[in-house]
C-alpha cells in the first residue's frame, strides 16, 4: 500500500515534533541526522511547526565552529490540558500546559450520585476554566480518571460508585467541545509514572486505594485487554471461599489488601467505629499493636501479589503506589523480603515517584499525546 504525499508528510511532522519534545533544544541540523529525512523537508516541516505556535526558536546553540545553529524547542504554553480524578468522593481538578506544568490543582469532596455526577463535573470544568490564561490552542482536551474498568471510552464496571454507563464522554463533549479520554484510574496513574519517573520498556504500577488496580506497559506501550480489563490485580483471587467482592468473586486481593479493607477491619476494633485513615497511620505511627498487625498483613497479601505479577509480566519495574508505602516506606523493603520469585532480581521494586498527582498527571498525557499526535511522551518534573 503506497502512502499519499499528505500522508507520509503528516507522519514526517509528527516525528520531527516528537523528537523537538523529547530531545529539545535541538537544532534543524541535528533533526535531520536523527530522523533522515533530508536537510529541506526538515527546514519546511520545522517551518509549518512554528506557524502553527508548536514549537519555538530559542537562540543559537553553543558552536565552537561555523555559523551557530538555531535551537528550536516544544511552545509549552501553547495549549491547556484539564484532568479529573472521579473518584466515588472526591474529585481532584488539575490544569496545566503541556508539558504537564504550571499545575494547578483543587480537591472537590461530594456526595453525587448517579443523576448528580455528569452536572457535578460539568460545573468544576467551567469553574478550572474561569483562571485559564488565554493560549493560541486554549483547552485542547479533558482526561478523566474511572476508579473501574473504561472500554472505548465508557465506564464498564465501577464496583464503588454508581456510574457505569453513563456519557461521561458526550455530555462533557457537547458542554465545551473539547476531546474527552476516559481512563481507568491505574492505567493512568502507570502512564503518569512511566512519563515523568520510570523510562524502562516494561512497568507495572499498582494503584492502592478503595481497591487495587493495575496498570501494565509492554515495551512502552499501555496494554489494555480485549475489552479494557486487563491489570484488575484487585480481584484476584487469593483466598478460596473468601470476603464477597462486587466484581461477584470471593476472597478478591482488595477484600484483604486495599486501603478501605484495612481501614475497614480497623473500624471493627473497640472504639475505633469511626476512626479515619489518618487515625489508622497515626496508630502505626505510635506503634499500637492492632494497627501494626493490619499493617503486617497488608505486606503479606501483597507479597503473594505481587510473586504472581512477576511471574506474569516481568517487568523491569514495579511501582507501587499506596498512602501507606508513603508514610512508611519501610513497608516497601519488607516486601521486598518476602519475595523468593527468582524473577525478582531482574525487576525493581520501588515506590511512586507522583504519588496523589499520578492519575492527573496520566490524564495530562494522554491528552498532550493525542493532541500532538505523537506515540512517545517523555517529560521531567519541574
Amino acid at each position: 500500500m503506497i502512502g499519499s504525499k499528505e500522508l507520509i508528510r503528516d507522519i514526517n511532522s509528527h516525528f520531527i515534533l516528537e523528537r523537538i519534545l523529547l530531545d529539545g533544544p535541538v537544532s534543524r541540523a541535528a533533526l535531520a541526522k536523527k530522523s533522515g529525512l533530508a536537510k529541506a523537508t526538515v527546514s519546511t516541516i520545522v517551518l509549518e511547526l512554528l506557524q502553527k505556535n508548536l514549537i519555538l526558536e530559542i537562540g543559537n546553540d553553543d558552536t565552537s565552529m561555523g555559523r551557530k545553529p538555531i535551537l528550536l524547542t516544544f511552545h509549552a504554553g501553547c495549549g491547556h490540558v484539564l484532568s479529573l480524578d472521579v473518584g466515588a468522593h472526591t474529585i481532584s481538578a488539575m490544569t496545566c500546559n503541556l508539558r504537564g506544568q504550571n499545575c494547578r490543582l483543587k480537591l472537590y469532596p461530594h456526595q453525587a450520585g448517579r443523576e448528580e455526577i455528569l452536572p457535578l463535573l460539568i460545573s468544576i470544568v467551567k469553574e478550572q476554566l474561569q483562571d485559564l490564561e488565554e493560549t493560541p490552542f486554549g483547552l485542547v482536551g479533558i482526561g478523566l480518571g474511572i476508579h473501574g474498568t473504561v472500554d472505548q471510552n465508557e465506564v464498564t464496571f465501577s464496583p464503588y460508585a454508581p456510574y457505569e454507563n453513563l456519557p461521561f464522554r458526550q455530555a462533557l463533549e457537547q458542554a465545551f467541545q473539547v476531546p474527552i479520554y476516559l481512563e481507568n484510574e491505574a492505567n493512568l496513574s502507570v502512564i503518569g509514572e512511566h512519563t515523568f519517573c520510570y523510562h524502562v520498556p516494561n512497568l507495572v504500577g499498582i494503584s492502592i486505594h478503595t481497591g487495587i488496580g493495575t496498570g501494565i506497559i509492554i515495551e512502552n506501550t499501555l496494554y489494555k485487554g480485549g475489552n479494557g480489563n486487563a491489570g484488575e490485580f484487585g480481584h484476584t483471587v487469593i483466598e478460596m471461599d473468601g470476603r464477597s467482592c462486587p466484581c461477584g468473586n470471593q476472597g478478591c486481593l482488595e477484600q484483604y489488601a486495599s486501603q478501605r479493607a484495612i481501614l475497614q477491619q480497623y473500624r471493627e476494633l473497640p472504639g475505633k467505629a469511626r476512626a479515619s485513615i489518618d487515625d489508622f497511620v497515626a496508630a502505626c505511627s505510635h506503634q499500637e499493636a492492632e494497627a501494626l498487625a493490619l499493617l503486617e498483613d497488608f505486606v503479606r497479601y501483597m507479597s503473594v501479589g505481587i510473586n504472581n505479577i512477576l511471574n506474569a509480566f516481568n517487568p523491569d519495574v514495579i511501582v507501587i503506589n499506596s498512602l501507606f508505602t508513603s508514610y512508611f516506606p519501610e513497608v516497601l523493603i519488607h516486601i521486598q523480603s518476602r519475595l523468593k520469585n527468582r524473577m525478582r532480581a531482574h525487576c525493581r521494586l520501588v515506590p511512586s515517584g507522583l504519588q496523589d498527582a499520578s492519575i492527573l498527571l496520566g490524564a495530562a498525557c494522554v491528552c498532550i499525546r493525542n493532541f500532538l499526535g505523537i506515540e512517545h511522551l517523555r517529560l521531567d518534573l519541574e
